[in-house]
């Protein structure tokens, strides 16, 4: 028979059963401080969580199109029947004030003349003109604006296509002779100016540059 061994029960308890403390009571334990909650937010209480933004098994979110529709301006309102006309009669009287104050200050001087398409077409054709040198007085040297006249006979090309199939006879003709004028002056010019250019470095004529065909238009003489 094996033998038993002495053992010893320590009554731990603290308490009596009438609820008083035990004298002979074993000393409790402090128990371990309890860490403060920091004050400092994480990271997802100052931005919130990001697990509804990105999943490690899906396609990061795409950013915007920066060439988007939204980011165009959106168009004005349109105008009413009553402001237009509106505009344009407070225009035509002033229009009439303006003209009666320069016939009375100039006695004898006429109405200027109505704006016609025919009037437009040749504004824009005297203008290229000018910007090609062509106003320069007899004895100076021309003051050439290579990209004025390139945008006044692209203003003239522009008028041309949208009005094509709205134009007399006379005004279509008038258009297809100051377009071809004014391209042929262009033309002349610019190879004109890559000569002087290449005379300068002392190389050979313009390389690459067509010759004009015929003889070189009138506007430019």
């Amino acid at each position: 028979m094996a033998e038993i061994k002495e053992f010893v029960v320590n009554d731990r308890r603290k308490f009596t059963a009438e609820g008083e403390a035990r004298p002979d009571a074993p000393p409790s334990e402090p128990k371990p401080a309890r860490p403060e909650a920091s004050l400092e937010p994480t990271s997802d209480e100052k931005y919130g969580s990001s697990a509804h933004l990105v999943d490690n098994k899906s396609t990061p979110i795409s950013q915007p199109d920066a060439t988007s529709d939204a980011d165009e301006p959106p168009p004005p309102p349109p105008l009413t029947e009553e402001q237009i006309t509106e505009v344009k009669r407070a225009f035509d009287a002033t229009i009439d004030r303006i003209d009666t104050a320069i016939r009375a200050t100039n006695p004898g001087m006429d109405r200027l003349p109505e704006m016609t398409f025919d009037r437009v077409i040749q504004s824009l054709y005297m203008q290229a003109i000018i910007q090609l040198g062509g106003a320069a007085e007899p004895g100076q040297k021309p003051q050439v604006d290579v990209l004025g006249a390139r945008q006044t006979i692209e203003m003239l090309t522009v008028l041309a296509d949208k009005s094509q199939g709205n134009l007399t006879e006379g005004e279509s003709s008038l258009m297809e002779n100051a377009l071809f004028e004014l391209r042929m002056g262009f033309l002349e010019i610019t190879q004109a100016l890559a000569r002087q250019a290449q005379a300068k470095q002392g190389g050979p004529g313009a390389p690459g540059m067509p010759p004009i065909p015929g003889a070189g238009p009138s506007i430019v003489r």
